[in-house]
């Protein structure tokens, strides 16, 4: 029986495909299975390799020192332990994480969760994956958050426990995107907490804190913050893509 069900299964399967081919999240280019980017595609992405900040993960010229901070670390740690992405921020990258975001095409997750895994190699194993919340309201706009989607691949790429309720976000914050650094610092300063029956979930663990994009690092040191009030031992941070650009 189990082989008939097996066999019936890849039927369905097989005849899904062919009513509704895989396609290519960035580039809609018929591919051969769900879950990956063309080859095309693939290939203007571009990995962030080292040497790189071991703070933050900017990535640094060619003759840099591996294993060194970035000047702007340096100055202002930010609250995270360590963050790495899986790519630098272009229009490749830009595409994607757009279409995830506000065209609700999550095909492109799995491929971003295994990049994103990739640059996790040489870091710490973790206890527990967190993505960065919405707030309430823009959840409700949006229906989804981008975040918990990518973490739920990651989760199960790296096999751990995935907590989406640990952190909430429980002040409304304008968007981020035209402000300076020091005006994003500010718009995000104190809006994430940990919830008090929660905290039991996150004393003395490591958490990997997952987001879409690094651009300041504002958000996701508020986050590490609460964490860390929580009594977090660890706050890692990984995103799909970066900004060339160190956080401020």
């Amino acid at each position: 029986m189990k082989m008939i069900g097996r066999h019936i299964k890849r039927a369905g399967v097989g005849l899904l495909d062919f009513l509704l081919p895989p396609r290519c999240p960035r580039c809609s280019i018929r591919i051969e299975a769900d879950g990956h980017l063309c080859g095309a595609c693939w290939g203007q992405l571009k990995p962030i390799t080292v040497p790189l900040c071991v703070r933050c993960g900017l990535p640094f010229g060619a003759g840099d020192l591996e294993g060194a901070e970035c000047g702007a670390c340096l100055r202002e740690p930010p609250a995270f332990d360590w963050a790495r992405a899986g790519v630098l921020y272009d229009d490749e990258a830009k595409s994607l994480i757009l279409g995830l975001k506000y065209g609700g095409q999550g095909a492109g997750v799995p491929a971003m969760a295994r990049m994103m895994a990739g640059a996790l190699v040489g870091q710490p194993r973790m206890d527990i994956v967190v993505p960065v919340p919405l707030h309430p309201r823009r959840l409700f706009t949006r229906r989804f958050n981008q975040s918990q989607l990518i973490g739920r691949a990651l989760s199960s790429i790296l096999s751990l426990p995935l907590d989406s309720f640990i952190l909430f976000r429980h002040r409304a914050t304008p968007s981020q995107g035209t402000l300076s650094r020091k005006g994003r610092k500010r718009n995000v300063t104190g809006a994430f907490a940990v919830a008090k029956d929660v905290k039991g979930r996150v004393m003395g663990k490591r958490v990997l804190l997952v987001d879409d994009v690094l651009t300041t690092g504002a958000t996701a040191s508020a986050c590490a913050a609460a964490l860390k009030r929580a009594g977090a031992r660890e706050v890692g941070l990984v995103v799909f893509a970066r900004v060339k650009g160190p956080p401020g």
